[in-house]
């Protein structure tokens, strides 16, 4: 990019790698502005499970779009990357560094590269499509959408449900829509990349040192309060990493033992995601060892 274009840090990477503290690091050395690129560290209700930078941490460096988000609200890719541009937008304005940090991949990718123009799906048709089994959600795109299903794996539930989902409501395909993606901020930034790449044993640990700090923290507490809100548990924040097994136990199903030791089963596979996600979509990017 021409270097008369204004620069753009992305610092990205699997939970746990330290992307946080890089980015209070490059602000404070900087003069820049922190956004949240992380779809969990959004809700107002989920600070703890979301390990979303506390008070003090963002006392002396301005953080925007952390915790502005109700429960029950969700986000999408293109309802945030909508957010993140006004707010890179107006710190360019007041000659401040844009820093967006996070782990949320789709949110990243949307926002610089833009997003196929799919319309709104009929709620009806939506909460029909994800009742559906695997099995059924494969079968069913096979006979409607055979491109997309030759593009999908059999066993893929949430993309295999998105996939029929849009034809059923549109009444196009999916891959149409893909061959029109729109938007995107990457010609207009000088764009500054950053992968915190950590190695995989130093990762775990990470992993499971943070859940036990969320809990220390009152991570049990932050759960049963989003338990008396009697949400969908369809809703994102009922999915987020870690919520999903403290859920199971404050109802009664299992252990707290067993609570904990799946919400870390379940950080470790969610950062292997990550790492291989960035590891596949931005191989040319920057690579950080901490």
């Amino acid at each position: 990019m021409p270097p008369s274009l204004p620069p753009l840090v992305v610092i990205a990477g699997p939970t746990a790698s330290g992307k946080s503290a890089y980015a209070l690091r490059i602000a404070r050395e900087r003069g820049g502005v922190i956004i949240n690129a992380d779809a969990s560290q959004c809700y107002a209700g989920l600070r703890i499970l979301s390990a979303r930078p506390d008070d003090a941490e963002m006392a002396d460096i301005d953080h925007r779009l952390f915790g502005f988000l109700p429960p029950d609200r969700p986000l999408s890719a293109a309802a945030w990357s909508t957010l993140a541009h006004a707010e890179i937008a107006a710190v360019q304005r007041a000659a401040q560094l844009p820093i967006l940090v996070g782990g949320t991949g789709l949110y990243l990718r949307t926002l610089l590269n833009g997003i196929a123009p799919v319309p709104d799906i009929d709620p009806d048709v939506r909460a029909a499509v994800r009742i559906l089994p695997v099995d059924a959600l494969a079968e069913a795109l096979a006979a409607e959408d055979p491109v997309m299903a030759a593009r999908l794996g059999a066993r893929d539930t949430q993309r295999l449900a998105r996939a029929l989902e849009v034809m059923r409501s549109s009444g196009r395909s999916l891959a149409v829509f893909q061959n029109e993606i729109a938007g995107g901020i990457r010609d207009s930034v000088t764009l500054e990349p950053i992968v915190i790449d950590v190695d995989r044993d130093e990762l775990v640990r990470r992993c499971d040192a943070r859940f036990d700090a969320m809990m220390a923290a009152g991570a049990l507490d932050e759960a049963a309060r989003l338990a008396a809100m009697r949400l969908d548990p369809m809703l994102p924040v009922m999915k987020a990493i870690g919520v999903p097994p403290l859920l199971a136990h404050i109802a009664g199903a299992i252990s707290l033992d067993d609570a904990i030791a799946r919400a870390k089963l379940d950080t470790r596979r969610y950062a292997k995601r990550q790492a291989t996600w960035f590891r596949n979509q931005t191989p040319d990017w920057p690579r950080l060892r901490p």
